[in-house]
């Protein structure tokens, strides 16, 4: 009889998995602006923007192997205080040095997402474990739904900056009670006992390991490069401004939430999840490629003077310019305006979404299967920490090719090198070997 996710158990940890990164979300947007209103040059923006995925390459792998000896739930509860105390300090932070502490706090120790994704590889089978990381991803894609449209009301009832963080925070302290009451310990003291938790360092030393977080993080990097640069190439190509590019992160997150919780456990179990990588590579690589390709048309409502006077009189500095510098962008012509670019693109993301949904579930779960239980926790958080160095690096160098080469040069860049990964990874990528810890 076929394994069945043990939904009980998992709903809680979707729920307070959701909760965390509506509070998240909710920043995102917006921390660009904690940043600007203290006078923040680029360069200290762009210190912002990293000092969080920064912060995490320490924080998460040590936080994640802690949870290994010291059970999920005490290191949970670690990771969502120092969130929420990170959250208040951002909102009521009077200088730069504040705002910069206050992420790189919440960086070191807020491991709530690797933490949740290891508790649910302790309450999985081999059979299910994809399809329960996945609920971890669908949270997130999620959060990416709802969290930026929270902050827009949030703005919208008060002018104030401090109000989104302090929202941010109300949801981190909502996560630390469902926490305490709704989340049972996954790793009982029983099981923490019985081996010796393996050491991140032992973890590096694995090729089976090395492998995958490689692939990892190339993965990440070029996907975060397509999220981060996608408004400035929606503008480019389609005369698109914020809102306009905010239907399309909706329809991605839609998509997101879609392969995660429907298609990554059908697939797993149809497929396994070394199947499941090429399947998501090879989605990415098309999906880029032909973003790559979107015909320059711009949208049936563009006027070229109306869009630069927006840009003249509402620059945003969270775009990839206020880190790298002035970015020179050639906006469409009037005179040729339509829809078909619009539809070209609603129609590529989907592909790209459903890889980039299904690909770090299914790149988790094959490491989770390399090491026993009693590391589950430790991969998973070097696996956080290398999405996090991509994350880091990826606007900055995806944005210098977009300066030097062209609008489309970072996805075609991309698709090819994703491609690239496709052909490496049916030679290096094998179906799970015997654990570390057998």
């Amino acid at each position: 009889m076929t394994a069945k996710l043990d939904f009980d158990r998992a709903a809680p940890i979707f729920v307070l998995t959701l909760v965390d990164v509506l509070g998240l979300t909710v920043l995102l947007p917006l921390l660009h602006l904690y940043a600007a209103r203290f006078n923040a040059t680029p360069l200290e923006i762009g210190i912002v923007l990293a000092s969080f995925p920064l912060a995490q390459l320490i924080g998460v792998p040590v936080m994640g192997a802690l949870s290994d000896r010291f059970g999920r739930k005490p290191l949970l509860l670690i990771s969502q205080i120092t969130t929420c105390i990170g959250f208040i300090m951002l909102g009521a932070a009077n200088s730069l040095t504040i705002v910069i502490l206050s992420r790189v706090i919440d960086g070191l120790f807020g491991a709530n997402l690797a933490t949740a994704q290891a508790a649910l590889s302790d309450i999985t089978t081999e059979e299910t474990r994809a399809q329960g990381l996945g609920l971890t991803g669908a949270a997130f894609g999620l959060g990416f739904i709802f969290g930026p449209l929270i902050s827009i009301i949030t703005l919208e009832v008060s002018d104030n900056l401090a109000l989104p963080a302090f929202v941010a925070a109300v949801y981190s302290l909502i996560s630390i009670f469902l926490t305490i009451f709704m989340f049972k310990e996954t790793l009982p003291p029983a099981r923490r006992g019985k081996r010796q938790p393996v050491k991140v360092l032992t973890l590096l030393k694995s090729g089976q390991i090395n492998v995958l977080l490689v692939l990892m993080f190339a993965q990440q990097f070029i996907f975060f490069a397509f999220e981060s640069l996608l408004g400035l190439f929606t503008l480019s190509r389609l005369g698109l401004l914020g809102q306009g590019n905010s239907l399309i992160f909706v329809v991605v997150g839609v998509t997101l939430v879609y392969a995660q919780l429907r298609l990554i456990g059908r697939w797993t179990k149809k497929y396994g999840e070394r199947r499941v990588v090429l399947i998501a590579l090879a989605l990415l690589s098309v999906g880029l490629i032909l973003l790559a390709l979107t015909p320059e048309q711009p949208h049936p409502f563009y006027v070229k003077r109306i869009v630069e006077r927006a840009l003249i009189a509402d620059t945003d500095v969270n775009s990839t310019e206020a880190v790298i510098g002035e970015i020179a962008l050639d906006l469409p012509e009037d005179g040729h305006n339509g829809i078909g670019g619009l539809l070209w693109v609603f129609v590529v993301i989907i592909p790209l979404s459903i890889g980039a949904g299904m690909i770090r579930p299914s790149l988790n779960s094959l490491m989770t299967k390399r090491v026993g239980r009693a590391s589950y926790g430790g991969v998973l958080g070097l696996s956080a920490a290398t999405v996090s160095a991509a994350n880091a690096s990826a606007p900055l160098v995806g944005g210098l090719i977009f300066q030097q080469y062209g609008a489309n040069a970072p996805f075609l860049i991309g698709g090819i090198v994703m491609g690239g990964l496709f052909l490496i990874s049916m030679g290096i990528v094998r179906s799970p070997a015997p654990s570390l810890e057998g």
